[in-house]
């Protein structure tokens, strides 16, 4: 009998997305028809995503309501909750204020020629004015309107639209409050049915993730082949012409990655980031391929609870919120853009003005949907609140739906960060990562061979 290694789940997506870039560069380079990778390859990626977005809710209704619940007391859920939403905002704050830091220093948007600049807008101009569209209609909403859309009328509703997450957090925290509230003996088999289906969904959460390396190599295959379109030429120089500006953004998210948040662990925390960062890398690699928090959030429970050994409590509050109100990557992102789209139209920006990107670029993250593009829709309520012309959005669409994947791990590795403080604050961490043994991340898993 011989045995070997299984390859680790995080390795597998690292292969199947290494070799969906390079199908792609091969499907450009050799002329094979797009029509194929694009009905015979990309419906496998369809399929994996659609499958973790099918989950999500449930996931996250059952979590949060057994989470709450075995608080224990609403004085506790006050005082998480407080401090959650606290650091959130922080570490928000402070992505902003990077990216401006950034993005002032290197000046991208001055370098951009006039001709490249026109092209863009001309070739961009339609998806420009959809987004337009979709964010004006925001602007004429009430003030209050975001505190209105967070009740739902119709719970039931609520759970068929991945897009009204924050309405079944809500629902989900009355629940978890009630069940506290009423008799014991009434309450505990509500908690036992609900514990007992999010086992169930953290199960199917394992079958989904089988497929992972196959649906990411859909994803990313698929992803070349569309950037590219008809004229591989033409995307490489869109791409070219925004380097710089690409440059800047990936650059502050690093620094969030690699500088910020291990800062934050080491203040609060026990946990090395070098194997936080190894515990976490499938929901990274993940929210790197899907480009949407809320796809992600289900393996990000499950690595935040098995691998770094979170609470239940505490995983099943805090990621659901910073799913749909922490949006680090995207706010540090809006912050580079608005003044990058700025500087290419010749406009110079006051402190004032600045300061204002801080303001609303935090508040339009506690609203932006945790789905792939929500950022560029959020990002023309920032330019008109500093009075720049929206359409300038046309000038940045073109590399968008690349970074939209980097900040998508950065803004899910943020709300694990945040997770794990709460969770040491609260004394629900154990002094080292633990690592379940299950057999989709560990490397110790082994299989027989003849």
């Amino acid at each position: 009998m011989k045995k070997k290694k299984k390859i680790p789940l995080h390795t597998q997506i690292i292969l199947g997305l290494i070799l969906g870039l390079i199908f792609g560069l091969v499907v450009i380079k050799t002329g094979i028809p797009n029509s194929f990778t694009l009905n015979y390859i990309k419906p496998i990626g369809t399929i994996f995503i659609n499958g973790l977005k099918m989950i999500a809710v449930p996931l996250v209704l059952a979590s949060l309501i057994v989470g709450v619940s075995n608080l224990g007391d609403v004085s506790k859920l006050s005082r998480i909750g407080g401090k959650t939403i606290a650091i959130y905002l922080c570490t928000t704050v402070v992505a902003i204020s990077v990216g401006l830091g950034l993005v002032n220093i290197f000046s991208p948007g001055k370098s951009l020629p006039t001709e490249t600049r026109e092209n863009l807008m001309q070739l961009y101009q339609g998806d420009a004015g959809t987004k337009l569209g979709q964010a004006s209609e925001i602007q004429e909403q009430s003030p209050l309107q975001p505190l209105v859309d967070i009740v739902p009328e119709n719970i039931f509703a609520a759970t068929t639209n991945n897009g009204a997450m924050l309405q079944v957090v809500f629902f989900a925290l009355l629940v978890g409050v009630a069940l506290l509230q009423i008799p014991k003996s009434k309450a505990e088999p509500i908690i036992a049915f609900f514990d007992g289906f999010n086992d169930v969904i953290i199960q199917i959460v394992n079958y989904i993730m089988l497929v992972a390396p196959y649906g990411v190599f859909a994803l990313m295959a698929s992803l070349i082949v569309e950037i590219a379109g008809n004229n591989p030429d033409s995307a490489v120089q869109l791409l070219l012409a925004l380097l710089k500006y690409s440059l800047v953004v990936l650059g502050g998210l690093a620094l969030m990655v690699f500088l910020v948040y291990p800062m934050i662990l080491r203040a609060f925390t026990k946990v090395p980031y070098l194997e936080f960062f190894k515990a976490i890398r499938p929901a990274q690699l993940l929210a790197f391929t899907t480009s949407s928090s809320s796809a992600t959030l289900p393996v990000t429970m499950k690595q935040t609870e098995e691998e770094i050994g979170v609470s239940e409590n505490i995983s099943s509050f805090v990621l659901p919120l910073g799913a749909t109100v922490n949006m680090d990557g995207t706010s540090l992102y809006q912050g580079v853009a608005a003044v990058f789209i700025a500087q290419a139209l010749g406009m110079d920006l006051s402190l004032t003005q600045q300061l204002m990107i801080v303001l609303t670029a935090t508040l339009a993250s506690i609203g932006s949907a945790g789905v792939p593009g929500a950022g560029l829709i959020m990002l023309i309520i920032v330019l008109e609140s500093i009075q720049v012309p929206a359409a300038g959005i046309a000038l940045i669409i073109a590399p968008d739906r690349i970074l939209d994947m980097f900040r998508t791990v950065v803004n899910v590795t943020g709300d694990v960060v945040v997770t794990t403080v709460v969770a040491s604050t609260e004394g629900e961490l154990p002094e080292g990562l633990i690592r379940k043994a299950n057999p989709f991340t560990a490397n110790e898993s082994v299989q027989e061979e003849s």
